[in-house]
Order: structure tokens, then C-alpha cells, then sequence
């Protein structure tokens, strides 16, 4: 029986080739660059960043597992959905909100958005943050959402809800075959979810979830990983679908527990993170709605700040 390979905490990725953006001269270019490695990570705050409002499903797990960290949330609430989008520009989209948040004072990120993890994360990691912010980290969830879903040995097969862009990516399927090459892995995409839940509309989602959970219960899977941050307020409907004999994966539940570990592993990091126990909301788009949602899924009234990315 083929081993299961663990890998600890959330997704590192690896140094890459520096490279100038498109408007930068070389010297500019070099200046930047020098300026970055000046900077001493000092009184740095904890960047969560997802495509709309999601990731505050994360963001609420985060400040109660881990409460004297700041925290900086950043929601592309006027681009969402970014799971019909190219991956051209989904990276572009990505590095706008990295920018903008080390701009902000973030020293370590979590992009809590799937799709933009899937599609941005290593080419985020390995070329933009070795030419511009050296010091600092960006991290993903899909590593540790795999992980999670592979704990238990006996698991054999795995069923990924997610949005078009993180399905097509193949990054889940890569991420549970690297773990257990013979596990058997089913993606569906849901496309019509994520505009469902954002705009307050989940009383309408039973025939869809339905219809996309189908194919993967026909398939008998052991365990369902919800490959979107918007996904968790489904969760009891879909596990209801799904049955008790499918064990429900979601990255709020496990995020927490591997930034707690992955702060233990690196105290170099950790010394740095500022702890005041303050909470700063951005979005690029404020709605009626967003008030009534936030609420609902952050457990208490947000203030949130419009910026432009």
C-alpha cells in the first residue's frame, strides 16, 4: 500500500527568479527591491484576503483561535465572482491584493479565496514577493485542506466542490495524489453558488446543490472538501444531502489550527506579528446587503473602509 506523504502547515512555495514589473526601469526596478530588503518585520499585521466576502468565515476562526494578532481583511467584493475569470487575470487581480495590503502594513497573508490560491498562489510566491516583498509571506489553503481531508488513512475517495477556476486548475486533485497517489479525487464545479450566497439568495440553492453533489455522491465518496470560502454557510444543507457516511471538509474548521502551528514553526515570523488585537475590514465595493451578510457570518457588525485595488 502506497504511503501517505504529510507536508505541515500552509503552503510555503518557493523562491523564484526576480522579476521588474511591466512600468519599472531596471534601476527603479532595483531600488525596489533594495528598499524591501531593508525593511525589518516588525510590528506586522495578518492579511486574509478572499474574493468577496467569504473569508470572513476564516477571518472568524482566526481572531477566536488566535485573538492578540491584527488582522486586515481585504474583499474584492466589486470583482466577485473570480471563478469564471482567466488565470492571466486572476493573477492580476491576486498581486493588486497582495500590494495592497503589505502597503497596509501586512507582513504575512493568507489568500483565504480558492481559485485565486489554485490559479496566482506559486507564481505569487515564486516570482512576485522574491522580486518585491522577500521578507514577507503569502499562504494558501489548499495544501492544508488536502491534509485535512486525507487524515484519516482509510479515506479513498475524495469529492472537490468548488468554482470552475479551481477545478479546472487541477490543484486539488494535484495536492490529495502528492498525499496518497492512489486516492481517487472527483471535482464538480458550482458556478451558480457563489453569486447565490453573495447576494443573500441561499434559499433558492437546494435543486442546484443537488444537482451538483449528484455526481459525486454516485462516485461514493468517503469525503467532500468545499473547495470555496463562500461554501461554509451551505454546510449543513450539504451535509444533510451527502448523508452522515460523508465526512464534510471546509477551510474555516482547519486554517486556525495550521496558522497556530505554522506561527509555532516559525517564531522568527511570529515575533515580528503585531498584537494588539485590532480588526481593519477593506472591501472595493460596499452594498445594502453586505451589512445584513457580514453579520451574519463574522458574528458581529463590521465597519467596512471602500478601496480601489
Amino acid at each position: 500500500m502506497p504511503l501517505r506523504v504529510r507536508r505541515s502547515g500552509l503552503l510555503a512555495g518557493r523562491l523564484g527568479s526576480r522579476r521588474l514589473r511591466g512600468s519599472e526601469t531596471p534601476l527603479k526596478g532595483m531600488h525596489r527591491i533594495l528598499e524591501c530588503f531593508t525593511i525589518k518585520y516588525k510590528d506586522m499585521k495578518i492579511g486574509i484576503f478572499d474574493s468577496g466576502l467569504g473569508g470572513l468565515f476564516v477571518t472568524k476562526t482566526l481572531v477566536k483561535k488566535l485573538p492578540q494578532y491584527d488582522y486586515v481583511y481585504l474583499g474584492d467584493t466589486q470583482r466577485v465572482p473570480y471563478g469564471n475569470r482567466s488565470h492571466e487575470i486572476v493573477y492580476q487581480f491576486l498581486e493588486e491584493a497582495v500590494d495592497y495590503l503589505f502597503k497596509h502594513g501586512c507582513g504575512l497573508i493568507i489568500v483565504a479565496c480558492n481559485t485565486a490560491s489554485a490559479e496566482a498562489l506559486r507564481r505569487i510566491q515564486q516570482e512576485y514577493l522574491p522580486a518585491h516583498y522577500p521578507k514577507r509571506k503569502v499562504l494558501g489553503i489548499i495544501i492544508p485542506t488536502a491534509e485535512a481531508a486525507l487524515k484519516d488513512p482509510k479515506i479513498k475517495r475524495v469529492g472537490v466542490l468548488a468554482t470552475q477556476g479551481t477545478v479546472s486548475s487541477g490543484a486539488y486533485t494535484r495536492e490529495l495524489k502528492k498525499i496518497y497517489p492512489d486516492v481517487t479525487a472527483v471535482q464538480q464545479s458550482a458556478p451558480l453558488l457563489v453569486p447565490l450566497i453573495e447576494n443573500n439568495a441561499v434559499e433558492f440553492a437546494d435543486p442546484i446543490l443537488r444537482a451538483y453533489l449528484r455526481p459525486l455522491l454516485k462516485k461514493n465518496i468517503n469525503v467532500l472538501i468545499l473547495g470555496c470560502t463562500h461554501y461554509p454557510i451551505l454546510k449543513q444543507h450539504i451535509q444533510k444531502i451527502c448523508g452522515k457516511g460523508v465526512k464534510i471538509i471546509s477551510s474555516d474548521a482547519i486554517i486556525s489550527g495550521k496558522l497556530a502551528n505554522y506561527l509555532q514553526r516559525h517564531p522568527e515570523i511570529e515575533k515580528g506579528l503585531s498584537k494588539n488585537k485590532r480588526r481593519e475590514f477593506f472591501v472595493t465595493d460596499i452594498t445594502d446587503a453586505m451589512k445584513t451578510l457580514s453579520k451574519k457570518w463574522f458574528g458581529q457588525d463590521i465597519r467596512f473602509k471602500r478601496v480601489s485595488l
